[in-house]
């Protein structure tokens, strides 16, 4: 393996264990087996580091989103497929979870921005997908950016911020619910 992967690898590993505030140069260096001088022939520091990494994650989640897309269903078949899928990457990589726990946590600026990226790159993908189902004439004719934002925030609210209260619901309660409220209202069926 080289050096660079052996570094991201290590560095993905520190972030995931410790979160980026607590993960220095010399624990990534250790945990790779090189000097931390290694490191900065490939990084400028370690925020150009955790970008990478980032990078690394949002090319991952799309392949994610990519994969559970079936050209055989319809815009709200994919829609729910592709943001299940996508939450519950999130939701279980480990170095997502540890991100997002030392966001509420410490508010690390850093992580905040990274964080951020993943949301826009969701956002990005499901905007992608209704201008392709506006055009098909599959949904009616909306703002596709504010309803990929609203469509994000629609099922995080209902797979992550009501399970903090209450027992979490199906994958079939969701999709039932995402009909209700939201699809129901972009169809062009009525």
């Amino acid at each position: 393996m080289d050096r660079k992967q052996s570094i991201l690898e290590a560095a993905i590993k520190s972030f995931s264990l410790f979160g980026y505030k607590a993960t220095t140069m010399d624990q990534i260096a250790k945990l790779a087996n090189v000097g931390k001088g290694t490191i900065y022939t490939f990084y400028a520091n370690k925020e150009e580091l955790f970008s990478e990494i980032i990078a690394g994650i949002l090319h991952e989640m799309r392949s994610v989103a990519d994969s559970s897309y079936n050209p055989e269903l319809s815009f709200f078949e994919n829609a729910h497929q592709a943001l299940t899928s996508l939450l519950e990457y999130r939701n279980k990589h480990q170095l997502t979870v540890k991100l997002l726990q030392e966001k509420n946590e410490l508010g690390t600026r850093v992580v905040d921005q990274g964080l951020s990226r993943v949301e826009q790159m969701i956002i990005n993908y499901i905007k992608e997908r209704i201008e392709a189902a506006i055009k098909k004439g599959e949904i009616k004719n909306c703002d596709p950016e504010v309803t990929a934002f609203i469509l994000l925030k629609l099922y995080v609210a209902l797979v992550v911020d009501w399970e903090k209260n209450h027992p979490p619901l199906s994958k079939d309660d969701i999709a039932n619910l995402f009909q209700l409220y939201f699809m129901n209202g972009l169809s062009v069926k009525g």
